[in-house]
């Protein structure tokens, strides 16, 4: 497009923000809702596409749904390209051709097959919070190689997610090919100050400081254990006198499939300690790793997941004395109060957090206990989200949450009350259980045995 001169019918609302974009390959762009990001979205790409100085240039806009990127980017890219001599619209592709042969297209992350095979010069992916992580690690990322393309990565704040990731990832990187930004509703006149007092006064604090103010660490009114309470619990330092006249307990959640993990999670009283976390063991591996860890620690009591879990606590039942095969999708011990086992230990979990239960700082954990939502079915009982919803919106499976988890699938009694009792007998938890519930044992609804 040499020599021909085109004048957009845009007027950037914030011209600090495309210069900086343009200046690194890769930015994450954190914006309060009505920040106007899809419109900065299409001409940052139609910028680049009319000065586009390679072959057949390639260009992409990404939202979570195609009928989404429909709905909301497609009317703005035909608007402000109309204006372009020779321009061809394809309105069954959503793709626009201009003169110098290169092309913007609307794609959904929800159809990842369509984006594969592709090369891009230059992709904006739009609330990323939304896309499965594999859109951009496995399909995207590759397709930038070609040609050096750059990537601008878009939303607002949603939890722990690969957005979040995108966005730490660029506030540490020292090679100057990330940029990370940030505006909060303050930092814009893009609302006036009048419609955001009432939707602070009419929004839940959470709802406000993640929409409005872009903050990572709010949550969602069903999110069942808050960044902040998750943060806290992993900050949290007690001398051993605090704990130790507690059983020790360990968690055991067995890999399903091949990029899932076993994890082993000790827990004494209100303190967990590091997880043992292995990889590509059979069941005869894993119940051997589990045994010379009872023989170290001796733990009062294991419990095993029994969805994956079943071969090896078939192995462990014939050494050790200890072990108990947890259904998370069996029935909850409290039944009128929890859809499920798994429901009930997290919701337990949570309980213990609040009262002071301190976790290890581990890569991911603060992350996967974070994530989860809940709510309730029409018997009002709480119901935990779904493991496969949680996998695919964090891009792993939640092991070590789900192992700590299990360290709350019965309550234990301490260990000044009949440690050597409990060591000499296999002990009917399950019994333990309902004395305690019958007959005290709880402050608040939370078994003593717990805190």
């Amino acid at each position: 497009m040499a020599g021909i001169k085109v004048t957009i019918p845009y007027r950037p609302r914030y011209p600090q923000v495309h210069e900086r974009l343009e200046a690194h390959r890769f930015a994450v762009l954190v914006a309060h809702r009505r920040f106007g990001k899809t419109v900065l979205a299409v001409n940052h790409l139609l910028k680049a596409a009319v000065r586009c100085p390679l072959e057949r240039g390639s260009y992409g806009y990404v939202a979570p749904f195609r009928t989404q990127a429909k709905q909301i980017a497609w009317a703005y890219l035909k608007h402000y390209s109309a204006p372009i001599p020779g321009v061809t619209v394809n309105e069954s592709e959503l793709s626009v051709t201009l003169p110098n042969g290169a092309r913007i297209r609307l794609f959904g992350a929800d159809n990842p097959d369509a984006l594969r095979g592709l090369y891009f010069d230059g992709v904006v992916l739009d609330e990323v919070a939304q896309m499965r992580r594999e859109v951009w690690q496995e399909i995207i990322r590759p397709e930038l190689a070609d040609r050096n393309g750059w990537a601008v990565f878009i939303g607002t704040p949603k939890g722990v997610n690969l957005f979040h990731e995108l966005f730490v990832q660029a506030q540490k990187d020292t090679s100057g090919q990330w940029l990370a930004l940030v505006y909060r509703v303050g930092d814009t006149d893009a609302l006036s100050a009048a419609e955001v007092e009432q939707m602070r006064v009419e929004m839940s604090e959470g709802a406000f400081r993640q929409e409005f103010l872009c903050d990572f660490s709010a949550s969602s009114d069903d999110v069942l254990i808050t960044i902040d309470e998750a943060t806290e619990s992993s900050q949290r330092i007690y001398l051993p006198t605090a704990y130790q006249s507690m059983p020790l307990v360990m968690g055991v959640d067995v890999a399903r499939f091949g990029d899932d993990r076993t994890v082993i999670f000790p827990r004494r009283g209100l303190v967990s300690s590091d997880p043992i976390i292995v990889s590509k063991l059979d069941n005869v591996e894993v119940a051997n790793r589990v045994i010379s860890l009872y023989h170290q620690m001796r733990p009062h009591s294991i419990f095993v997941d029994a969805g994956q879990g079943q071969g090896v606590i078939d192995i462990l039942r014939q050494a050790l004395p200890c072990v108990y095969e947890i259904p998370f999708g069996g029935s909850a011990l409290d039944a009128a109060k929890y859809y499920n086992r798994r429901s009930e230990m997290w919701f337990l979990m949570r309980e213990w957090i609040r009262a002071g239960g301190a976790t290890p700082k581990v890569d991911g954990l603060v992350g996967e206990l974070s994530s989860p939502l809940y709510s309730y079915d029409a018997k009002g009982r709480i119901s935990l989200e779904k493991k496969e919803d949680i996998k695919e919106r964090l891009g792993r499976s939640p092991d070590l949450a789900d192992a700590l988890a299990l360290t709350f699938a019965m309550p234990v009694l301490p260990e000044s009350q009949g440690r050597q009792e409990y060591a000499d007998r296999q002990t009917n938890v399950l019994m333990e259980y309902n004395d305690l519930s019958n007959g005290g044992g709880y402050a608040d609804g939370i078994p003593q045995s717990l805190i």
